[in-house]
Order: C-alpha cells, then sequence, then structure tokens
C-alpha cells in the first residue's frame, strides 16, 4: 500500500509542471470577473456619476444640456472606441501611435486573450476611459457651447488627443518605454481633459456676467449624489487597472479611498479657517481633487504616501482654482484644470517620490525597471508631464479653430445663451415648476 501511495504522490510531482504549463495563457475567471466589475464601476463614473455631479453644478436653465452631452460622449466614444480608436491606441504601430490592426476589432475573437483575460473585456474597460475623458472637458466649457460643436470636438480630440496620448503611455509608446509611472490615468485621462478645458475655457471666452455675476449651483443634492458616484466608481478606475484581482488591485483601491478622504477633509478644512464655515461643495470638490491626484499613482504607492498625496491635493487644487477664476479671470466653469489638470500634474509627479522604498511609513513598491533613484523617476514624470502638456494644448487649440469654422462658431450667441441651451439646444426644461 505505501508502494502505491509513493509512486502516486511522484507521479503528482511530475505532473504538476505539466499542468502549470498548459496553464500558461489561459483564462482567469477570478481577474476577468474583477474586470468585468470594474468596467461597470468606471461607466458609472460618467453615466450618471460625472452627468449629476457636472449637472447639479450648471443653472437650472442648462442641466439637461450637460446631461445630454455627457450621454452622448459617451455614445459617440463608444463607437469610435470599437472602429478604430483602440486600435490607434493599443495597435502595435511605433512609439508615437498605433496603427489599424485591430479596426473593427478585427481578429479579436471571444477567446482572444489580452494577458490573462478576454482582449474583448480589455477592450470594453479601457473604452469606458475613453467615454469619461472627453466627457470631464465639458465642465471647461458649460452653459455656453453650441451642442453640435461639442459632439464634433469631442469626437476628434479623442482621435487626435486621448488616442496617441493613451498608446504613449499604455500602449508600448515612447514614454512607456523611458519608463513613466501612470497606473490609472494622471497623464492619460486628468492631465489631457484638464489642459484640453483650459484652452477651451480661454478659447471661447466667459460665460456672459463672468465673474460679477454670481452663477450658483442649482441643485447640489444632484451634485453631492454624482459625486458619491464618483467616489464608488474610482475602485473600478483605480483598481481595475491592476487588470487583476490580486494584491495590486486591492492596495490601489486603499489608497484611493484613503487619498479621497484626505482630500475632502482639507479643502472643508481650508474653506473653514478661510470663510468661518466649510461647504459641501467644496467637500465634494475636495474629494474628487484627491481622488483625481491618486489615479497616477495608486499602483506605485504605500497609504502613507496616499496620504500626504490627497492632504496636498486639497491644498494645491484649492489655490490653483482660486488663483485661475480670481486672478486669471478664465472661466473653468466647473475647475475642470485646476481640480483634473492640477491634479493629474501633482499626481505624477509625487508618484515618482511615494514609489522610494526608502520612506518608512511613506514608502512605495519601487521605481521603474531600469531606473534607480527618485530623482531619475522625478525626470522621467516631468517630460510625461510637459510633453502631455504640449501637445494637447496645441492639438486642442487647433481643433477648436477648426471645428469653430465648421460649425459656425463654437458657442450660442448671447441671446441664447441667456435663455439658456436646455430651451435653446434641446427644447426641453430640466424642471417643469
Amino acid at each position: 500500500m505505501s508502494r502505491t501511495l509513493s509512486f502516486i504522490y511522484t507521479l503528482v510531482l511530475l505532473l504538476i509542471p505539466t499542468f502549470a504549463f498548459a496553464d500558461e495563457g489561459s483564462l482567469n475567471g477570478a481577474n476577468t470577473a474583477w474586470i468585468l466589475t470594474s468596467t461597470a464601476l468606471v461607466l458609472l463614473m460618467t453615466l450618471p456619476g460625472l452627468a449629476l455631479f457636472y449637472g447639479g453644478l450648471v443653472r437650472k436653465k442648462n442641466v439637461l444640456s450637460i446631461l445630454m452631452q455627457c450621454f452622448s460622449i459617451g455614445a459617440i466614444a463608444s463607437i469610435l472606441w470599437l472602429v478604430v480608436g483602440y486600435s490607434l491606441a493599443f495597435g502595435e504601430g511605433n512609439g508615437f501611435i498605433g496603427d489599424f490592426s485591430k479596426v473593427m476589432m478585427h481578429g479579436i475573437g471571444k477567446d482572444v486573450l489580452s494577458g490573462d483575460i478576454p482582449e474583448s473585456l480589455f477592450m470594453l474597460f479601457q473604452m469606458t476611459f475613453a467615454v469619461i475623458t472627453p466627457a470631464l472637458i465639458i465642465g471647461g466649457f458649460a452653459e455656453r457651447m453650441r451642442f453640435s460643436a461639442v459632439l464634433i470636438f469631442s469626437a476628434l480630440w479623442l482621435l487626435t488627443v486621448y488616442a496617441p496620448v493613451t498608446h504613449w503611455v499604455w500602449g508600448g509608446g515612447w514614454l512607456s518605454q523611458m519608463g513613466v509611472y501612470d497606473f490609472a490615468g494622471g497623464i492619460v485621462v486628468h492631465i489631457t481633459a484638464g489642459t484640453a478645458a483650459l484652452v477651451a475655457a480661454m478659447v471661447i471666452g466667459p460665460r456672459r456676467g463672468f465673474p460679477k455675476t454670481p452663477m450658483l449651483p442649482h441643485n447640489l443634492t444632484m451634485s453631492v449624489t454624482g459625486a458619491g458616484m464618483l467616489w464608488v466608481g474610482w475602485f473600478g478606475f483605480n483598481g481595475g487597472s491592476a487588470l487583476a484581482a490580486n494584491g495590486d488591485a486591492s492596495m490601489a483601491m486603499l489608497v484611493t479611498h484613503i487619498s479621497a478622504a484626505a482630500g475632502t477633509l482639507t479643502w472643508a478644512a481650508i474653506e473653514w479657517k478661510k470663510f468661518g464655515k466649510a461647504s459641501v461643495l467644496g467637500a465634494v470638490t475636495g474629494m474628487v481633487a484627491g481622488l483625481g491626484t491618486i489615479t497616477p499613482a495608486s499602483g506605485f504607492v504605500g497609504p502613507g504616501g496616499a496620504l500626504v498625496i490627497g492632504v496636498s491635493a486639497g491644498i494645491v487644487c484649492f489655490y490653483s482654482t482660486v488663483f485661475i477664476k480670481q486672478k486669471l479671470k478664465i472661466d473653468d466653469s466647473l475647475d475642470v484644470f485646476p481640480v483634473h489638470g492640477v491634479g493629474g500634474i501633482l499626481g505624477t509627479l509625487l508618484a515618482g517620490v511615494f514609489s522610494a522604498t526608502t520612506l518608512g511609513v511613506f514608502s512605495g513598491f519601487g521605481f521603474a525597471e531600469g531606473i534607480a533613484s527618485m530623482a531619475e523617476q522625478v525626470g522621467v514624470q516631468l517630460i510625461g508631464i510637459v510633453s502631455t502638456l504640449v501637445y494637447t494644448g496645441v492639438v486642442t487649440y487647433i481643433l477648436l479653430k477648426l471645428v469653430g469654422l465648421m460649425t459656425n462658431g463654437l458657442r450660442v450667441d448671447e441671446e441664447q445663451e441667456s435663455n439658456g441651451l436646455d430651451q435653446v439646444e434641446h427644447e426641453e426644461s430640466g424642471y417643469n415648476l
């Protein structure tokens, strides 16, 4: 009997390498289930999260226009991502842009894998990022841009800005080859969207009456509801970017939550000290700042680093908002650049700092392959930031001018703006009161 058991034991040991080898390249059910969940969470961030958050922040006469823009961009970005966007971002191509090998998901059947998850799922997960990024830009020109111009600009911007920058960072492009750290979209999503929103606000000009006439949010209850969905959805945004159900995903979710909480409290504390009261709007804006700032660093830093990043986000983004609106008089209507753009820049830089393994309780998980020091990693991060700012700014400016010629002007006229875009563009009202 003992000889039989010994023989079986030996046979099992001999077969283990064979089974392990056979499992390579096979679908991982746990990872697939997690990315399916993350995909739904990220789409929740735009529809309805961002739509409600932005919709509540504008005046009553423009709420439907914001909701319509978010929904329409979601639809357009999805179709473009299927047709050519995914291929331009993740096709092999060259250091700058992908190719057309994956147009209409050519060659990608249901059994084709990307790593150990279906490539169709990876494509869908990335599609939700392509949806939210141009939707974020809406905040820069809210309440004054023609609906036709919004649609055309968003479509062109997705293909000429978002897809190439995605390839640079996540598709094997030149920034990826340098070792840039952007776990979930500080460069790809927040810097591109923030820069585009700032350029759009400057090209289109301020809303009538800005900055003398108060333009207060019409429904903060709606905005807080949307903000809550953003906070929850961000777990899929950052945690899903691990592309696996593992320790990287769980740590990314933990640091995301810590940074959001720290950003919320920091922004509220600043307002409390300066104005004697902490506003609801300030608290949710600080939360978004904390989330955007941790995004590029979420896979590389620990909870201690995340706490510092969240506090830094609350401070830096607060004073950036004040500077842009009150000093520069730029009507970035919903503060896209000072919150997302500045937050993305700050988080991308701090990813190079707090990824170091020598900072005690603030330590992260090490630098990129081939990078030996904090200074070198931060240098690569700076290259990523500056190149993205310049490229996005220039291309966005050109696109806005081009779309203005195509649509007989980017902006509605003065009377239409006064009446509100809900009636002018859609002949509907958000409230029948």
